[in-house]
């Protein structure tokens, strides 16, 4: 299958399989009468709309660079991203009322049997899925599959920490342990939901990748060890989904050859490309003579970037 294949029918996947848990876990706490069931289902009515955006998002994100976008489209992941950790949060102040009110006024339990059954069942389909969408996600790097995925574990977790509680409600009698157990469901639910916001918030910003400047330094030093350039700074990368852009300024010998010098450049950007072998990486550098960054280095610092200010 072609790349936007296997994303588009991850996506496909995902989406039809929320649909199915959501009717299934509705279902459960209607027979049941739960709040921990509840809770459940309420996390997956978020995932339906979620999972939609998601769907878009990945659409949009795979169209092609145009006049108005030069960079691409792929920041829209970090949207989806953070409006899928906003919708969790709703969910889950959604649940903790649900679970308060139950806590408060009594719970009431019936069939619970049928409803462990179809939660549990559940929760494993979520969990095949999960762990599909966010393999694919990676080894694609593709920001809104990990999310999605990221979003259907936790719904599996949830269901098996409601599973977990629910059983033993049955099994003791003590029923307000289904209102508690919601409670810890929407706390986790919550954590996730920061989680992805704080991802999607450092996207937005261009957060660079602490790793991924550690790469870049130390291939860049290499090449200042071997010889092939006399230095380098101002380096600067962003990822927007699955592309990368990279600018750095690099020092050559002011008479060396246009020729050689162009060769020299290719090379290194070859050998910096190489570093990210998934998805696509833009390069783009600026060539400076030596002398002239020796004879004004201030006016080519970046301030207060250390990673980013390197000289020979």
């Amino acid at each position: 299958m072609k790349r936007w294949d296997v994303k588009t029918a991850a996506m496909a996947a995902s989406l039809a399989v929320t649909v199915l848990m959501l009717v299934g876990k509705t279902a459960a706490w209607h027979v049941t009468g739960s709040a921990a069931i509840l809770s459940d289902a309420m996390e997956s009515v978020v995932h339906v709309l979620a999972t939609g955006v998601a769907a878009v998002s990945l659409w949009y994100g795979q169209q092609a660079p145009d006049r108005r976008h030069p960079y691409g489209h792929g920041k829209i992941a970090y949207f989806s991203a953070g409006f899928e950790g906003a919708l969790i949060g709703v969910a889950a102040l959604g649940i903790f009322y649900a679970a308060l009110r139950a806590l408060v006024l009594g719970p009431e339990l019936s069939q619970i049997g049928v409803g462990l059954l179809v939660t549990a069942v559940l929760a494993a389909v979520n969990g095949v899925l999960g762990a599909a969408l966010v393999a694919v996600g990676r080894r694609r790097n593709a920001l809104v599959l990990v999310a999605n995925g990221t979003h259907v574990l936790t719904d599996m977790w949830t269901s098996v920490g409601v599973v977990a509680g629910v059983a033993l409600v049955w099994l003791t009698g003590w029923l307000w342990i289904d209102p508690v157990v919601a409670m810890l469901a929407g706390a986790n639910i919550l954590y996730s939901a920061v989680s992805l916001l704080r991802g999607a918030f450092n996207g937005l910003l261009d957060q660079a990748s602490p790793g991924d400047s550690e790469l870049l330094v130390r291939r860049l030093q290499e090449a200042v060890g071997r010889g092939e350039v006399d230095g380098f700074h101002q380096l600067r990368h962003r990822e927007a989904d699955s592309v990368r852009w990279i600018e750095v300024h690099v020092l050559l010998p002011g008479d060396l050859p246009l020729e050689t010098a162009h060769r020299r450049i290719t090379r290194l950007e070859d050998d910096l490309r190489a570093l990210f072998p998934r998805g696509q990486t833009y390069i783009t550098t600026h060539l400076e003579p030596t002398h002239a960054h020796d004879d004004h280095p201030d006016g080519h610092e970046a301030p207060e970037a250390p990673l980013d200010t390197v000289s020979p």
